[in-house]
């Protein structure tokens, strides 16, 4: 590991470390949202503890973006083989519609089949996040020089051991920066969740909008912002190590 790369995981520690202090704190956020909003009779929502709160979004995003990522790196690996190519096109426009259609449509949806809660929130983000997935693992495969794999087939290699050996080792930066702008994606499209009783930080968004007070949304946004940096620089330093790698 270099000093450059030890030093980015130092600083992710340390924020990591911060956050999970301040949100294991309420007595401190609500000292600090009872100053910026003295008129305000409550300024912590009492469903839930932030950090029950923040636990519940981290499940929401996990979930969702576990399951992208186990259907999408392998569609994108299926598209670019000789068998799967002449379904490209197709899944392209799947998963772009997948994005362009708003989660809360596909909310609206899921609902009466799967119930309120926990499973039509992942539905809505799993279809979501898997664009980002899909293309990068079809454009780092497609980045793959074709002399690299005639010399790895020369060498005896089979289309699967050149695969695994060749195309996922070098196209592995630009499949991680897609999982990267999934996950970050679907940090933000969380919030929707507490639409229909999956909790997360965009319970007191909601709740903070329909009784007009800010402390509210304050408590569910800040945190989640904090938390997509987080990610962001935890999954930055993931594709880091990578790129030193090759």
């Amino acid at each position: 590991m270099s000093g450059g790369q030890a030093k980015r995981w130092s600083f992710f520690a340390v924020g990591l470390a911060t956050f999970l202090v301040l949100i294991a704190n309420t007595g401190w956020w609500e000292a600090g949202l009872r100053f910026l909003f003295p008129t305000e009779t409550t300024v912590i929502h009492p469903r839930a503890s932030l950090l029950v709160l923040v636990w519940e979004h981290v499940q929401l995003v996990a979930i969702s973006s576990g399951i992208t990522i186990v259907i999408g790196i392998p569609l994108g690996i299926w598209v670019t083989r000789p068998g799967g190519r002449d379904f490209l096109p197709l899944i392209t426009d799947i998963t772009s519609l997948g994005q362009t259609f708003p989660p809360v449509a596909v909310l609206a949806l899921a609902v009466p089949a799967l119930g309120f809660g926990l499973m039509p929130t992942i539905v809505a983000l799993f279809l979501y996040g898997l664009l980002p997935v899909v293309r990068n693992t079809i454009a780092g495969l497609r980045a793959v020089p074709p002399h690299l794999l005639d010399a790895a087939y020369g060498m005896g290699m089979s289309r699967l051991q050149a695969l695994f050996r060749v195309e996922l080792p070098l196209s592995a930066q630009v499949i991680l920066a897609g999982v990267r702008i999934s996950v970050i994606i679907n940090i933000g499209t969380a919030m929707i969740g507490a639409v229909i009783g999956a909790g997360g930080l965009g319970s007191p968004i909601i709740a903070g909008l329909v009784r007009n007070n800010l402390a509210f949304i304050i408590e569910g946004a800040l945190p989640a912002a904090l938390l997509a940096i987080l990610t962001d620089q935890l999954l930055a330093n993931i594709e880091s190590g990578f790129a030193l790698c090759e």
